[in-house]
């Protein structure tokens, strides 16, 4: 008799724990993202399982896939995009090995690309648009350039310094940096990007994070940067000035890491409330999202310096969106959100950097689960690339076989270029996603 009603009691705190994780993943998605989809919850159904025609149905529904690319917090560590970098060209070649096209490039998979830092200038190179009307560059590419670049501002002082000697010298006319991104991306503007692209900074002018942004630019040359001046505003270690195409707008920028270090909240935010563009995009269950972190300082001892307590709170800041957007996917955090990041900086910079990426990619990293505090991921970050190229691969799937089936609703996700009369401008929305999360 005991033991049937502590079961019973264990049951009855269980059904309670779910109904609680349901609500609270409800109203942090409402005061997130700023959506409210009726279909999410109601308190008849709140403890009951989704019918099988349902979930059947959700299982066969289209995704918009969203990349983001943590920035790090400024130009001072060989870490600063280097997982990211090495994550990328493992994907793409999972990618790649698994449709048998090794033309293929990552753009033909995200319907976004958000990144801040040298994480925003990875964005930015995987979209850029070619004179074939494909990508412009591949994950090896983008890669390349981060080392290239890193080797150039280093003279033999190695990488952290070479990168942090790098993003300063975006404060000179025609620094390493400038010219770097200008042999990169010549005159190619937000327009011209195969993909939407996200890239933050922070405007001192306004006192605010300002998000450059292709839906922006495509409604008006006002808020058409060119790529070179996003880069080096979303990497300035000092404040750089960077003007629109029409040179009506101008920002005094500094690099995105202190404004969004981590910009997966306002890439979503992004996509939900962009109806123009992604049309069905409702909820989080609508979404397949990946972040990629840039790695986490060894913050053992005393912060003895302005760069490293800047680095402290920028991280802070992204563990935070990551949290926040994990809960907000509730139930389908497993499924829906994939975060890469690694558990800290490996320490022997002579090794080089492939051996830094290896060991990040082969680490674990940490996640928050509702109600339980911080879990350790049961796969590596190698694991997850592989089980989200498998993903990735059947969304695209997934389209075709609803392009063959009914080419009027074929590749719901896809970007369309209409020009509304009214629409929003998405600069405006990551001071809301931050206000939001902190």
């Amino acid at each position: 008799m005991e033991s049937a009603r502590a079961a019973a009691d264990q049951a009855a705190g269980l059904d309670v724990d779910k109904l609680t994780y349901e609500i609270f993943s409800i109203l942090e998605s409402k005061f997130l993202f700023g959506y409210d989809d009726p279909k999410l919850f109601s308190p008849a159904s709140a403890g009951a399982s989704p019918s099988p025609g349902a979930a059947a149905a959700a299982a066969a529904s289209s995704k918009v896939c969203i990349l983001s690319i943590d920035g790090g917090g400024g130009g001072g560590r060989a870490a600063d995009g280097l997982l990211a970098g090495a994550a990328l060209v493992r994907l793409e070649a999972s990618l790649r090995r698994r449709t048998g096209d090794d033309g293929a490039r990552l753009a033909d998979f995200f319907d976004v690309a958000a990144g801040s830092g040298a994480g925003g200038v990875l964005a930015a190179m995987l979209v850029a648009r070619g004179a074939d009307g494909r990508p412009r560059f591949s994950a090896d590419d983008a890669l390349a350039f981060l080392l290239r670049s890193l080797r150039r501002g280093s003279g033999g002082l190695g990488l952290g310094l070479g990168l942090r000697a790098l993003f300063k010298s975006l404060r000179r006319p025609g620094g390493g940096a400038a010219a770097a991104f200008r042999g990169v991306f010549g005159d190619l503007t937000l327009r011209d990007t195969v993909r939407p692209v996200l890239v933050p900074c922070y405007d001192l002018g306004t006192a605010a994070p300002f998000l450059f942004s292709r839906a922006d630019a495509v409604e008006t040359r006002a808020y058409d940067f060119r790529l070179r001046d996003v880069c080096a505003a979303t990497c300035a270690g000092d404040s750089v000035e960077a003007r629109s195409c029409d040179g009506s707008t101008r920002i005094a920028a500094v690099g995105g890491g202190v404004a969004l270090a981590n910009p997966t909240a306002a890439a979503i935010t992004h996509v939900l409330n962009n109806r123009r563009d992604f049309p069905l995009a409702a909820g989080v269950d609508d979404l397949l999202v990946v972040s990629i972190g840039s790695g986490e300082a060894d913050q053992r001892g005393a912060a003895s310096s302005a760069s490293q307590i800047v680095r402290i709170a920028a991280e802070g800041v992204a563990d935070t969106v990551d949290q926040a957007v994990a809960m907000a996917f509730g139930h389908n955090r497993t499924t829906n959100y994939i975060r890469i990041q690694a558990t800290g900086t490996p320490r022997g910079a002579s090794r080089g950097a492939a051996a830094e990426a290896e060991e990040m990619l082969a680490q674990r990293n940490v996640e928050s689960v509702l109600f339980r505090g911080k879990v350790v991921a049961e796969q590596t970050n190698a694991e997850k690339l592989e089980r989200l190229a498998h993903e990735l691969v059947k969304e695209r799937d997934r389209r075709r076989a609803s392009a063959s089936a009914s080419p009027a609703a074929a590749a719901p996700a896809l970007v369309k270029h209409h020009r509304p009369s009214a629409a929003p401008s998405y600069s405006s929305l990551v001071s809301h996603t931050l206000a939001s999360i902190m």
